[in-house]
């Protein structure tokens, strides 16, 4: 049961990545595996989309943390005039 004040969608949005994934691989399954009413298939593609879009955002937090960490890395290696600060202030 979740808590009277959060949504549906809060809930369900506060997944793991994994468990979102691990509950995607069971919607394909079950809907591979057919014997469900037309109502059934359709709540479980609808749900099926709504867990792709939570991986999706795990994925792009993970890429955007990724891209980061990397940019850090890169200006905090970086000396001389081959720098992005060196660019930046006209030097080529």
């Amino acid at each position: 049961m979740t808590d009277p004040g959060t949504t549906d969608t809060d809930a369900r949005a506060a997944l793991s990545y994994e468990q979102a994934r691990d509950e995607l691989v069971d919607v394909v399954r079950r809907l591979e595996t057919g014997g469900s009413t037309l109502e059934e298939s359709l709540e479980l593609w609808e749900r099926g989309e709504e867990l792709a879009r939570i991986c999706g955002r795990w994925l792009e937090g993970a890429r955007a943390r990724l891209d980061a960490a990397l940019a850090e890395e890169e200006d905090g290696g970086t000396s001389g005039a081959d720098g992005p600060a060196s660019e930046a202030a006209g030097e080529h």
